[in-house]
């Protein structure tokens, strides 16, 4: 059977939308781009799915973090010499033309 709106993802997509701008802008920048396959990864991101989607925006966090090898390393260098304010990470499967053959 299929499963119906999870409460706990609907209440994190209505935290992006009041609460974090620039997240949802960089969303509504990608579905653009890719589609509906950007919302597939904020979907799975935000329902614990790790490498789909994770967003920082003013102390808000959604979405669960990567583990890709070297991420964590390389994004808390990063944090740590320049702050962060803003950040949003896409699975790699997000990247326009990764499945839809366009470049």
């Amino acid at each position: 059977a299929a499963k119906g709106p999870q409460p706990e993802v609907e209440a994190k997509l209505r935290e992006i939308k009041a609460h974090m701008p620039e997240t949802y802008r960089e969303i509504q920048t990608k579905a653009g781009a890719i589609g509906n396959r950007a919302f597939g990864h904020v979907r799975r991101g935000v329902a614990g799915e790790p490498n789909q989607f994770y967003a920082i925006e003013s102390g808000r966090v959604v979405g669960t973090p990567f583990n890709l090898a070297n991420v964590h390393d390389e994004l808390a260098r990063l944090i740590a010499q320049w702050g962060c304010t803003f950040l949003i990470m896409w699975s790699p499967d997000a990247q326009k033309g990764s499945s839809d053959g366009t470049d």
